[in-house]
């Protein structure tokens, strides 16, 4: 094996500049075919309305140049109610794309035949498609609707079971906002950005779980998902939660980073029971990402008060 001083010797005698500048003195003028791709003109990304891979997303519609004031979660309804370990490809799956799911029934409709429809993964450009793969995962097991697997809920107060992506758009025509209720671990796994994005469009305001990812955590966060976590020694099972409950969770006004909330939560009887959360925003930053919508709206605005 040649020792170090052959190796530099060979590579002061073969490895030459002139290589490198032959090499990259072109390399602004791009191929033939680079040079006969159409470019639109201005400033701006031309999006086109007919790509099922990129289309503009909505994080930024309807946004105020100051954030609104936090509104209180009241009444919402849980979406998902899961067990221990679920994983960011539980939340926003990567692999193959049903024919009869929620995004597949979208891509048909927009002309795809299924052998093109490839995957969540090249999809991710296209909310439309990520939104209704969110918690779709074939493996996913939701508590709301025993003995399924898949994404597949139960919409209250009726109990009609469907799919996690219709029951959040009926939700959403109602007015009703949504939380997700888990065990311990919750988001493990990679650090995949559309699980906390496809769940905010999903118009998930909380996540209740045992305990969190670290950069889950910060990613629910930074799409405006406030991470709330049971007590220690406490859970769904042991505050007696079915998950049919409609839940109010209190002091959202005045959040401090570990404030402790109180949720209620009240069954069809009018029962409630009430129970108290820590807040997993961790940092003073975090409470402003959170007081903002999130982190992308944040500095949008951040960015828009420095050229004033």
């Amino acid at each position: 094996w040649p020792d170090q001083a052959e190796i530099e010797a060979v590579v002061k005698e073969h490895v030459l500049s002139s290589q490198f500048r032959c090499t990259y003195a072109n390399i602004f003028n791009g191929s033939l075919e680079w040079n006969e791709l159409e470019v639109p003109a201005g400033d701006l990304f031309q999006w086109d309305r007919k790509s099922t891979y990129i289309k503009e997303p909505p994080f930024f519609q309807s946004m105020s140049v100051e954030p609104e004031p936090v509104r209180a979660i009241e009444n919402a309804r849980v979406l998902a109610l899961l067990g221990d370990s679920v994983t960011t490809d539980h939340i926003s799956p990567a692999g193959s794309i049903a024919e009869d799911s929620p995004a597949g029934r979208y891509l048909k409709a927009e002309g795809v035949e299924p052998k093109h429809f490839n995957s969540y993964g090249s999809r991710r450009g296209n909310h439309e498609v990520m939104v209704r793969g969110t918690f779709a995962n074939i493996r996913l097991r939701n508590l709301l609707a025993p003995g399924t697997e898949g994404g597949i809920t139960r919409h209250f107060p009726d109990g009609q079971q469907t799919t996690i992506y219709d029951a959040a758009m009926q939700y959403h025509a109602e007015n009703v906002p949504l939380i997700v209720i888990a065990g311990k671990e919750y988001g493990t796994g990679s650090s995949r950005d559309w699980a906390a994005k496809g769940p905010k469009l999903l118009g998930i305001r909380a996540v209740i779980a045992e305990s969190f990812e670290r950069i889950h955590r910060s990613n629910l966060l930074g799409m405006g998902i406030l991470p709330l976590q049971f007590m220690e020694g406490e859970n769904c099972a042991s505050l007696g939660l079915t998950g049919e409950e409609s839940y109010t969770i209190h002091g959202l006004e005045d959040i401090a980073p570990q404030s402790r909330l109180e949720v209620e939560a009240t069954d069809a009887s009018g029962t409630v029971r009430k129970f108290t959360v820590l807040t997993r925003i961790d940092t003073p930053n975090e409470v402003e990402y959170f007081r903002h919508g999130g982190i992308l709206r944040y500095v949008l605005r951040q960015s828009l008060q420095g050229e004033k």
